[in-house]
């Protein structure tokens, strides 16, 4: 290519890419051809880099090399140039010495590639400096291990490949990429099934299979996948497996960059949707087509067991798919096969890179200890002895020492999947085995972590399954449901191991006094199974367990336990979240519904368990707290009997204020003994009914000097829950002073979790609120707000109240990704209490800035009462009760009206 000026080069390069991209075509699954697509891009910037470097006239001693991912001769539409300019020994480009001509022609050379449309990532080195950051940095290493000359001198090329293999140590570069592998793995949270994975960099991507082709390269086993089976490293079937998947995850990359415009290499919900358009996935059941099927893949095989060229109609989803459903459950597919291929291919290598390594110890006579590795005695062992299967997970378990399973088992593993057919599943002996492996004291997680990692867990417990890669369409998961059900389950087992007693210890007390874990595993194991099918994703699931129960031949009442933890899973959340904790009859209701203290304490750990496996986003220490409170009013209610008449629980109130006076005069020890009188005599039992003791004697501290003073007091402090900040506000009482408290908090940043709001006898308005500032929910958890931050709400707050300005406009914030993908349709219910006196406002939204301000100005306008807040944040999902009442509220007009104004705020 022969060009004038940068310009002309880059309408030359542009046009000859768009030839080249139109090549891979739109609106078909098929992986043909888009590595040639890759290569041609690359030859393409070749020519150009050539050009610009004959025309800045570098002369015949220097080289131009490709290094990293544009070594390897292929390149994707957005990704960066990376090029190393090779330089004799001697030239000098800065410092002491350096030639200015070569300085002025490299800057030359590195501008003319941006002005001709390359995005190159540039270095300048000699051979002696290239070893030397070599040496220092692995990923300078791999960089230059796939390096490939483009133009220049060649023998200073080949004198840099000698040198550079002379000082390559394959064992320790082994080491080093496994590790950056576990690392980059760790970040991504060990799984390929995150929600919006990166097709490139996630577990089972494509860096994986580079991983093995680099430390492969390293130890002179071959460039490429066919080298790697002639070195008896891969057999053919998993070569072809391999280059199956990784043509899938190549094109899915290349579609990535295509629709967005940029380097995206992440499958983000704004780009899912269009790029499945591009594969030609829309809604109509899948089918199966030419090269790369729509229906998943795993391997050579159909997620249904069948092979898969042949389809399988028990696989065809019945009702519409989302395009992007589609799409995504064919990646999670890929990712699978290749994390499942990856194991096995970097085993083999490193057994390679270490021939003397400790000889294997009979564990059985079907399966030996090499190494900390479970190894089959028998590479046939599986297809003569079905029940070997599960037992390799028993085994697993029940042996110590042993930490994954050995290249040989998993690839035999790997070619029995087609024996675990509906006859596998029925025999008697593999569901003895299956109900031994749920049952043991330890390694049930990794047990069946690594039972889904080999297809075996969702080929024995089929409705398991069709949760492999099921997207779920809402707002605070962020895994699919088999990694959701997988997270749970993990939850569940910390509770019971005392190194983790810290994260949780009034979950982990629970769990020690709890005397069959196994039932509450099985319970995580089925909580979300039926997710995806239509229906009521517990009842269903609650179906599945029985049948599983029966089948396995568990006792009745465990049964039955397991089945109502099932079907009723999201219950204790939805009340704790939702409903008023200090109404007697809410926790008489609660206490009748699961019946016992076993039921009630089963059913408080998987809830825990549940929400903490949804999002890191999701749980904190609010949720803690409204979920131990209900916990602990049921099992109060529980021990004095659920049939009784229902009543305030006056013990418990007698004791608060026992509590709370101790602790108030030993934090005002000057204080007259009944300081205290003044403020509670204004308060009646509601106040101390929803307070515990802990905020009733802060509140006593700070008011028994201000009470009926006619001031405003605001005071905040740590919250107690052990995030934010907890709020005082002590004021005469006014129509919109809950609207005006939101609308600081709205303006100054603040997230509200909870709002306590309390009318006293002498008309003061005392409400307490739990805030967060966006975003540092973490560091709060850590370390406690600097006093700054508390002064400045007490001061700022208190300033807003008594000024009594007119409530300003709600603050216009941006929508996040999520909630721009998966908006919630707004609704708004208005009910009355059993006794028509309080009415409960109960509001579903998509998160957003100022969300409860807007409601607070709608009740102010309409000059409603406010009782209690239940502050419900599910990821960027709302999901608020309000306690209220007002004259407005008992006419049916009025309150059409209430309910049309607030979905119109809701929607804005």
């Amino acid at each position: 290519m022969k060009a004038a000026t940068p310009q002309a080069l880059r309408q030359q390069y542009q046009a000859r890419k768009v030839e080249v991209l139109a090549t891979i075509g739109e609106g078909g699954t098929s992986t043909r051809g888009v590595h040639g697509v890759l290569r041609r891009l690359a030859r393409l910037a070749d020519d150009t880099l050539q050009t610009l470097w004959e025309q800045t006239g570098f002369g015949p001693r220097p080289t131009l090399v490709a290094v990293g991912g544009f070594g390897r001769g292929e390149l994707y539409p957005a990704s960066d140039i990376d090029v190393l300019l090779l330089l004799p020994a001697g030239w000098v480009v800065d410092g002491p010495g350096a030639d200015e001509a070569l300085r002025q022609r490299i800057e030359t050379f590195i501008s003319g590639c941006w002005d001709a449309g390359l995005e190159i990532g540039s270095s300048v080195r000699t051979i002696d400096e290239c070893l030397a950051e070599a040496e220092k940095d692995v990923t300078v290493q791999t960089a230059l291990l796939e390096s490939r000359a483009i133009c220049g001198n060649a023998t200073l090329y080949r004198n840099f490949q000698r040198r550079f293999k002379a000082a390559l140590d394959p064992q320790a570069f082994f080491v080093a990429k496994t590790l950056e592998l576990e690392q980059r793995h760790n970040k991504f949270e060990d799984t390929p099934y995150a929600l919006e994975p990166n097709c490139k960099e996630s577990p089972g991507g494509l860096r994986d299979l580079q991983t093995i082709l680099w430390v492969a390269r390293a130890a002179g086993y071959g460039k490429s996948w066919d080298e790697l089976a002639r070195k008896g490293l891969a057999t053919p079937f998993e070569v072809r497996q391999i280059k199956r998947n990784e043509s899938m995850l190549a094109l899915i990359r290349l579609r990535l960059h295509l629709t967005a415009g940029r380097r995206e290499d992440r499958l983000v919900f704004d780009l899912q949707t269009a790029v499945a358009a591009r594969f030609g996935y829309g809604l109509k059941p899948p089918t199966l087509g030419t090269g790369v099927s729509s229906q998943p893949s795993e391997g050579a095989v159909s997620p249904r067991g069948g092979p898969a060229t042949k389809p399988d109609p028990a696989a065809e989803v019945k009702t519409k798919v989302r395009a992007s459903e589609a799409l995504m459950r064919h990646y999670y597919w890929a990712a699978k096969a290749v994390t499942q291929l990856r194991q096995i291919l970097l085993l083999n290598i490193e057994a390679q890179l270490n021939p003397k390594t400790q000889a294997p110890v009979p564990i059985n006579e079907r399966f030996l200890d090499r190494g900390g590795l479970i190894e089959v005695a028998d590479d046939r062992l599986y297809l003569n002895h079905p029940h070997a299967i599960l037992e390799t997970f028993l085994v697993y378990q029940t042996t110590p020492g042993l930490k994954g399973l050995s290249a040989r088992t998993l690839r035999a593993l790997y070619n029995a999947r087609n024996l675990m057919t509906a006859k596998f599943r029925q025999d008697p002996v593999n569901r003895a085995t299956f109900l031994q492996i749920l049952q043991q004291p330890q390694g049930i997680t990794h047990a069946m972590r690594l039972m889904n990692q080999t297809s075996v867990l969702g080929r024995y417990l089929w409705p398991f399954r069709r949760t492999v890669g099921q997207m779920q369409h809402d707002l605070f998961h962020v895994y699919t449901v088999d990694q959701h059900i997988l997270m749970v389950l993990r939850n569940m087992r910390r509770f019971f191991m005392a190194e983790h007693a810290h994260e949780y210890p009034f979950c982990s007390q629970l769990a020690a006094a709890w005397d069959q874990p196994w039932i509450l595993y099985a319970a995580a194991l089925f909580h979300d199974i039926a997710k995806g099918r239509g229906g009521d994703h517990s009842d269903l699931g609650a179906e599945e367990v029985r049948r599983f129960a029966r089948e396995h031949g568990i006792a009745r009442d465990d049964a039955a336990l397991i089945e109502f933890l099932v079907r009723e899973h999201l219950s204790m959340s939805r009340i704790a979240q939702k409903s008023d904790l200090s109404d007697p009859q809410v926790i008489a209701d609660f206490a009748r519904h699961v019946g016992d203290e076993r039921h009630l304490t089963a059913l408080y750990l998987l809830t825990v368990a549940d929400i903490r496996g949804t999002s890191p986003k999701v749980w904190n220490a609010w949720k803690g707290k409204l979920l131990e409170d209900l916990f602990r009013y049921t099992l109060r209610a529980l021990r004095n009997g659920k049939d009784g008449p229902v009543q305030a629980p006056h013990a418990e109130i007698e004791a608060h204020k026992h509590q709370a006076l101790a602790q108030f005069h030993a934090a005002e020890s000057q204080a007259p003994a009944l300081a205290h009188e003044a403020l509670w005599k204004t308060l009646d039992v509601s106040y101390f009914m929803r307070h515990d003791a802990d905020d009733i004697a802060w509140h006593t501290q700070q008011l028994w000097q201000h009470v009926g003073s006619g001031k405003t007091l605001v005071r905040a402090r740590p919250s107690p829950a052990g995030e934010g900040l907890q709020v005082l506000v002590y004021t005469p009482d006014a129509p919109d002073l809950f609207a005006r408290i939101c609308g600081y908090f709205d303006q100054s940043e603040f997230s509200i979790l909870d709002a306590r709001v309390h009318t006293a006898r002498n008309g003061y308005a005392l409400d307490t609120f739990q805030i967060v500032a966006p975003g540092t929910q973490q560091a709060t958890r850590d370390a406690e707000p600097p006093r700054a931050i508390l002064a400045q709400v007490e001061n700022e707050l208190s300033r807003t109240i008594t000024e009594a300005a007119p409530l300003p406009a709600p603050s216009k914030g941006r929508l996040s990704r999520r909630v721009k993908h998966f908006p919630v349709m707004p609704r708004v219910s208005l009910k009355p209490d059993d006794k028509a006196q309080r009415w409960l406002l109960s509001i579903t939204a998509s998160d957003q800035t100022g969300l409860l301000y807007k409601i607070a100005r709608v009740l102010a306008r309409h000059r409603i009462n406010l009782q209690l807040a239940k502050v419900n944040t599910l990821g960027e999902r709302v999901d608020d009760t309000f306690l209220i009442d007002g004259p407005e509220l008992q006419n049916n007009r009025a309150q059409i009206e209430i309910e049309t104004e607030l979905l119109d705020v809701l929607a804005s």
